[in-house]
């Protein structure tokens, strides 16, 4: 079939529940992608902050070869060297001392909800079962992610939803503050909002929720799906601060294109996660935790998250000059390699000039671009980027 055909059966045979872009994607290596049609594409979206080491990166494929001739899948009733190797790496570069895998951020983040609310209960205070979300927050989709969920475009159709989720607004302490009592188990937040708009908080912030939880008795969890390995400037975005988190849920750039989640947790609060309270089948698999583990050590060998944190203040210097150069641009923002550029213009056509360009970009929350390329990216596609996108502006404009 030609690649129109096959895209004709996708819209026939699929689940439509993405909205996808013409092209068929066919190969890819470090920061560029093919189409069947053999046109390259320099990608800054990466999967949405997945492959942080590229596409094709030798290391991952010769890992996922090799453990596919010796073992793929067995119980987690049983132990597995990679599993281990992975959770102990985890723990040895984090505050942690225990490792829930599962297969992505969503079940990351519903093992977290669980966890806060056994913890609580356990104490005999089965009323303190309430959760304090953002607004604009994104958590997931399965329902309880999608109940902690800040935004009403992503709930809609799907009421009733769970209970125990209350919201106040991001990067605002008295908001929160006035929430909390003696109900609340846990603050659920992700350290940068991604999908909510690339939204950084103020310097003090992280600090203040975590004063705020400690001082009410209740537990920080962190949802560092988008902004953890390295994507922000450090291996975690909360290691920007002086916070340590009771609760962490990873998924997206652990296994760099393969499905994970991960949900950490420091030894009290992990405690109450004993044998059958609560499971995976494919949770950690050997296949998955071995080109995991490959992923970390790779970036920790390459120095990948230096590089992310050279190249992310140099990308955002590139687009505040841009911002100097055209009015519609009207905010930059993000930290590390989690940058958004907020525009007085269709967001979605700027997307689409910029793919005829042979870029791959984008937009969210309808003005908002959004650039999560790999880490692995370099200066010149960095200019090259910039330089499209100052052509694609003035054509906007």
């Amino acid at each position: 079939m030609t690649d129109r055909e096959w895209m004709h059966k996708a819209e026939e045979v699929m689940a439509n529940t993405y909205k996808r872009f013409p092209i068929l994607i066919e190969r890819g290596r470090g920061c560029t992608l093919w189409d069947a049609a053999g046109r390259t594409y320099t990608d800054f979206v990466a999967g949405i902050a997945v492959c942080n080491l590229g596409h094709a990166h030798p290391k991952v494929a010769q890992t996922l070869s090799r453990q596919a001739e010796t073992l793929l899948h067995v119980s987690n009733l049983y132990y597995t060297r990679p599993q281990t190797a992975l959770a102990a790496w985890l723990v040895e570069h984090s505050f942690a001392d225990k490792v829930f895998f599962c297969n992505s951020g969503a079940e990351a983040n519903e093992a977290a909800i669980k966890l806060a609310r056994k913890y609580f209960q356990d104490r005999d205070a089965p009323d303190r079962c309430r959760i304090i979300a953002m607004e604009q927050s994104f958590h997931g989709r399965t329902m309880a992610a999608l109940s902690a969920t800040g935004q009403e475009k992503i709930r809609a159709g799907y009421h009733p939803l769970l209970p125990g989720f209350d919201f106040v607004p991001f990067d605002d302490l008295d908001a929160l503050a006035a929430k909390m009592g003696p109900h609340t188990a846990g603050v659920l937040l992700e350290p940068v909002q991604g999908e909510g708009g690339v939204r950084v908080p103020a310097a003090d912030y992280l600090r203040g929720v975590a004063d705020l939880c400690r001082k009410n008795g209740s537990l920080l969890m962190l949802d560092e799906i988008q902004t953890g390995l390295g994507r922000t400037g450090a291996l975690f975005a909360h290691q920007h601060t002086d916070v340590v988190p009771d609760i962490m849920t990873l998924a997206k750039a652990l296994g760099n294109g393969l499905p994970i989640g991960a949900m950490l947790a420091g030894k009290k609060v992990a405690a109450a996660f004993g044998a059958g309270a609560h499971a995976s089948t494919f949770g950690g698999t050997p296949l998955v935790t071995a080109a995991a583990l490959t992923v970390v050590e790779t970036m920790e060998a390459d120095n990948v998250v230096a590089n992310a944190r050279r190249m992310g203040a140099y990308f955002k210097q590139a687009l505040l000059r841009l911002q100097r150069r055209h009015p519609v641009i009207k905010d930059v923002r993000g930290l590390g390699l989690l940058l958004g550029m907020r525009i007085a213009a269709d967001g979605d056509a700027v997307v689409k000039c910029m793919m005829d360009k042979g870029f791959l970009i984008n937009c969210i929350q309808g003005s908002i671009l959004r650039f999560v390329p790999p880490l692995i990216v370099t200066s010149e596609e960095i200019d090259a980027l910039t330089a499209a996108l100052d052509e694609t502006l003035a054509e906007v404009s």
